[in-house]
């Protein structure tokens, strides 16, 4: 897949044979990927071909054998009668089983190639860390998993019929050969033809293609963001803004639909009159040859329904062709995603699983968003196993970015970060996911049920979701709705308050039990009152979980073990709250400007 991307860019001349060599390059990954369902469907198409030129064969023994002595004597035999029809009918059955099998295999191969690179797209971006989606906006992604995908794979309807009619070809070229050489040199005639048409096309429509699918991303990213941010585009007043930023590339893409229309509209009407001039060609010069005595009339008949039937293979595999810009663009799309390296690597190291807390040490981190300004330097520090640590500092000074590194959501510049001793890196995929838990400021709840928010899937009790329910202090709201646990939320829990949906991104973590357990602001929408007992109660039912608190509120840090203050990209001073209160002025300063701003709000 990765020389087919970089043939975009590497490729120069024509772009129309580029197109068409990227084109093959895509149909042999789709026969590489689906073999026997292409072996079936190309054999039921060959079945149709072979069948069909029969029909000529046939067509022209009948007019020599049957039709014509008819003429001359008055009568004919009912057995020949008999055979004539029994040859049509014969043919015409097993055609109709080439058919089937063409069919079904072209639609059976082109769905499954379809679910397999969405699969695996998809797959891929649970893969690549945060770092790269960060850089990819969301209506980019869903346009390669979906729209790409499909382009991609728009060839593969067309691809057994195209194949199995090249034998269906070869075949009646080699009759038109042997029946007669001047009027099958005539006919042959069209092919040049329709090839320089095809690539003619093909010149014109591989840079329109290549803007429309970018086009189609783009447009899909502007729905998602108004969508996504329905609640601000309606305060502000913005949704004339918007209707016109979403309908300025909804009508560029719809300019761009028409314009490849408009080549196509010339490419289609001249794949089927340049076969039909051929069939004319042939008449005339059957004609010719009649008079003069060198081809009886069945031959005539015979090569006029071969050429009409060598019109149908061309026209496959123009349509086949046709679909090669278009399909080539969604490819290269989709093989981006797929051949990004994955930078994360793993080891094969296991955490342990029994109870108690798990030790955090991080050793000179470090880390920026834009190269040569740091966020984080040389960060250092040390949480001891069942400890309750809360970090503060100000506003954009990294500690929600600490949160990601401490998940391996991304990782350090430099330094380290360990769990029970053991370094982020060296452990096994998916063993940190089962013992550490980040509850991020904003809450995300997917449009199913309660049960199913917390559990994410897990095997989980509905004890156990009852009890990370009551300790997050949302077990009364929960019982309260209409189905209780089996409530549906709706998307991204909008029947839900702010603090509800953070309770049960709290109970979503509880109930795996951490060992581990960050919570970045997670509490921030709900009432002083209710964090503290959500807090008090985490304490006392987290079996002894190590907890690290990204906090602003007094009473939230109070709860702490030890307060560390996070400024210009270090830990600058650490202690108790009362601690830092008496002997740090900018850290005292900082939490009472918290403090004062949330009694304003009050």
């Amino acid at each position: 897949m990765s020389s087919l991307s970089a043939s975009a860019s590497t490729s120069g001349g024509d772009p129309g044979r580029a197109t068409l060599r990227d084109g093959f390059a895509v149909l042999g990954v789709a026969v590489r990927r689906e073999p026997w369902i292409f072996t079936v469907s190309t054999l039921g198409s060959v079945l149709f071909g072979a069948l069909t030129v029969a029909d000529a064969w046939v067509l022209g023994w009948s007019t020599n054998h049957v039709v014509l002595p008819a003429f001359h004597h008055g009568s004919t035999r009912a057995g020949l009668v008999l055979a004539v029809i029994g040859l049509f009918v014969g043919v015409a059955l097993l055609r109709a089983v080439g058919i089937v099998a063409r069919r079904l295999g072209a639609g059976v191969m082109q769905y499954r190639l379809q679910a397999t690179y969405r699969r695996e797209v998809t797959a891929q971006y649970l893969r690549l860390p945060m770092a790269w989606h960060q850089r990819h906006p969301t209506g980019q992604l869903l346009s390669n998993a979906n729209a790409d995908v499909e382009a991609a794979w728009a060839p593969i309807a067309p691809l057994p019929m195209a194949v199995g009619t090249v034998a269906m070809m070869v075949i009646a070229v080699v009759q038109m050969l042997v029946t007669d050489l001047r009027m099958a040199a005539v006919g042959l005639m069209v092919f040049p033809l329709v090839t320089l048409a095809t690539l003619t096309y093909q010149h014109f429509s591989s840079p329109l293609f290549t803007r429309i699918q970018a086009l189609r991303a783009e447009l899909s990213e502007v729905a998602h963001e108004s969508f996504d941010g329905a609640m601000v585009v309606k305060t502000l007043g913005r949704e004339t803004e918007e209707t016109e930023r979403f309908a300025e590339k909804a009508v560029a893409l719809r300019d761009l639909g028409i314009k490849v229309g408009r080549i196509r509209a010339f490419f289609d009407p001249m794949l089927e009159a340049i076969p039909s001039l051929g069939v004319l060609g042939v008449l005339g010069v059957g004609v010719w040859e009649i008079r003069h005595g060198l081809a009886s009339p069945g031959a005539v008949v015979t090569i006029a329904y071969l050429l009409t039937i060598v019109a149908f293979p061309i026209r496959s595999i123009g349509w086949l062709l046709g679909e090669f810009p278009r399909s080539v663009v969604g490819f290269r799309r989709v093989s981006r995603v797929l051949d990004e390296p994955v930078e994360t690597t793993y080891g094969q190291a296991r955490l342990s699983d029994g109870p108690g807390g798990a030790g955090l040490d991080v050793s000179g981190l470090a880390f920026s968003y834009v190269a040569g300004q740091r966020l984080l330097a040389d960060l250092s520090f040390t949480v001891e196993p069942g400890r309750t640590v809360a970090i503060v500092g100000e506003t954009a000074s990294g500690k929600s970015t600490l949160t990601t590194l401490l998940t391996r959501l991304v990782d350090p510049d430099a330094g380290v970060v360990r769990v029970d001793g053991t370094d982020l890196r060296d452990l096994a995929p998916g063993e940190l996911a089962g013992q550490v838990a980040l509850v991020p400021q904003s809450a995300f709840l997917f449009d199913d049920t309660v049960r199913d928010n917390v559990a994410l899937g897990a095997d989980v009790p509905d004890e156990d979701v009852w009890a990370a329910l009551r300790t997050a202090q949302a077990d009364g709201f929960v019982a309260a709705l209409p189905h209780g646990l089996d409530s549906q939320l709706g998307e991204r829990g909008t029947t839900l308050s702010g603090g509800q949906r953070q309770r049960l991104s709290l109970a979503r973590a509880l109930v795996r039990r951490p060992r581990l357990l960050i919570l970045d602001d997670a509490t921030s929408a709900v009432d002083p009152e209710v964090e503290s007992r959500i807090l008090a109660g985490m304490r006392s039912a987290a079996n002894g979980s190590t907890m690290v608190l990204i906090a602003y509120r007094k009473a939230t840090i109070g709860l702490a073990d030890e307060v560390l203050f996070l400024d210009g990209g270090r830990i600058a001073d650490r202690g108790s709250h009362a601690e830092l209160l008496d002997r740090n002025p900018a850290y005292a300063r900082l939490v009472n400007a918290y403090e004062h701003v949330e009694v304003a709000h009050d």
